[in-house]
């Protein structure tokens, strides 16, 4: 191993004061034993719980803590897209502030890249039996990501890994504003390894993942990753119009032949159902087409994808 070997750590940390001293202790007590020379980038996603502060007093006690402050909230990805945009290291690693991604890992990681790995994947490995709606939504998420999108991601495998300086740059090439960091890490194919760890309980407060926010996340992988609901859209079409084409054929069957003891409303039936079908599927292809071209509109418009209040990186 070499001891010139410079590694950087991305935490993104959004109302964290509670924790982040934790956290940082724990990070300490791994990395300062390594061989390394270490820079730790804390991204501040506009927190308003005094984590600033905290931070601050962090970057006092270590002169390896670099702190990047975001103008607002701009969300978990875009917090991870500055912390790697300013990474200096040969390796990367990103991991979360809130004490589930345990830092013990690090020398496992840097090692599996010195070994020529580009990226280094952390899987969580799930111990929770019996139901859990986040486990049966995250299952239901990783099926269709997989179903539907040329890209296969592991599921459990989430912001935590280690990038090699290659992987990093390539990852920075690519300016996508619908960020799903862990679609596009997949995408690029570099040599890849997984690393199992056990998942460990938040060390204080509660998981800043809404339901809206995992929805939104969900939704930027699947539209930004596969054309699928596009094609969905016009197989359902198809069908709908086979059941419209077997409607008009048993009608006419009915006024041709006249059976006994059958009778149908002159016009009605038939017309309804048919505005009804055709209704519905332009609904769904303008529901679908409408995503996309909003998509589209907001990656043209090129717009960053976070915006800096300050930066302290001595």
């Amino acid at each position: 191993m070499s001891s010139t070997l410079r590694v950087s750590l991305v935490i993104p940390v959004f109302n964290e004061a509670t924790v982040i001293e934790t956290t940082h202790a724990r990070i300490r007590g791994v990395v300062d034993a390594l061989p390394y020379a270490f820079e730790i980038w804390y991204v501040d996603d506009g927190s308003t719980d005094g984590t600033g502060t905290v931070l601050e007093r962090l970057a006092a006690q270590d002169e390896r803590v670099r702190i990047l402050t975001l103008s607002r909230n701009f969300g978990h990805q875009a917090a991870l897209t500055a912390g790697l945009d300013h990474a200096e290291g040969e390796v990367v690693i990103s991991l979360d502030g809130d004490g589930q991604h345990p830092p013990e890992m690090i020398p496992q990681m840097i090692a599996l890249i010195e070994q020529g790995y580009d990226i280094v994947q952390a899987q969580r490995i799930e111990e929770e039996a019996g139901f859990s709606f986040k486990k049966v939504t995250s299952d239901i998420f990783y099926w269709l990501i997989n179903t539907m999108s040329g890209t296969r991601i592991i599921p459990g495998a989430a912001d935590f890994r280690a990038l090699s300086r290659q992987a990093l740059e390539a990852l920075k090439s690519m300016p996508e504003y619908h960020r799903f960091l862990r679609g596009m890490i997949a995408w690029m194919g570099y040599r890849s390894v997984i690393l199992p760890y056990h998942e460990q309980k938040r060390m204080a407060g509660q998981s800043k993942y809404s339901l809206r926010k995992m929805l939104r996340l969900a939704s930027d992988a699947i539209f930004s990753f596969s054309l699928m609901p596009l094609y969905i859209g016009l197989s359902v079409g198809g069908v709908f119009l086979l059941l419209a084409a077997i409607q008009i054929i048993y009608v006419l069957f009915i006024f041709i032949m006249k059976p006994a003891n059958v009778y149908i409303a002159p016009g009605w039936s038939s017309l309804m159902a048919i505005l009804l079908i055709a209704s519905g599927i332009i609904m769904i292809l303008l529901g679908f087409i409408g995503v996309y071209v909003g998509y589209i509109f907001q990656q043209v418009k090129g717009r960053p994808v976070y915006l800096l209040k300050r930066s302290k990186v001595e």
